[in-house]
């Protein structure tokens, strides 16, 4: 149980990090890597809050959600309106 509650601070604290870092000057491959990382790290987060429903991890995952969108939008290309 100890080192399950540790993994999940850990999972935390990187995704913490994650969200602090800049995105500015990345590689395309830098961006896949970076899109694939958020989504581990919501997902992730998202087993942690189906135990415990705090809702501070739900701020978190909708953080990281915004940022992975911005993300893919830098790499998908926006959609042209027809």
């Amino acid at each position: 149980m100890i080192i399950l509650k540790k993994m999940n601070m850990n999972i935390v604290q990187e995704a913490i990090d994650f969200e602090k870092s800049k995105m500015s000057n990345m590689s395309t491959s830098d961006r896949i890597n970076a899109s694939r990382e958020a989504k581990r790290f919501i997902l992730g987060i998202n087993e942690i809050y189906k135990e415990t429903n705090d809702p501070d991890l739900m701020e978190l995952m909708k953080r990281l959600t915004a940022k992975k969108k911005k993300i893919e939008v830098r790499l998908n290309g926006r959609p042209e309106a027809i």
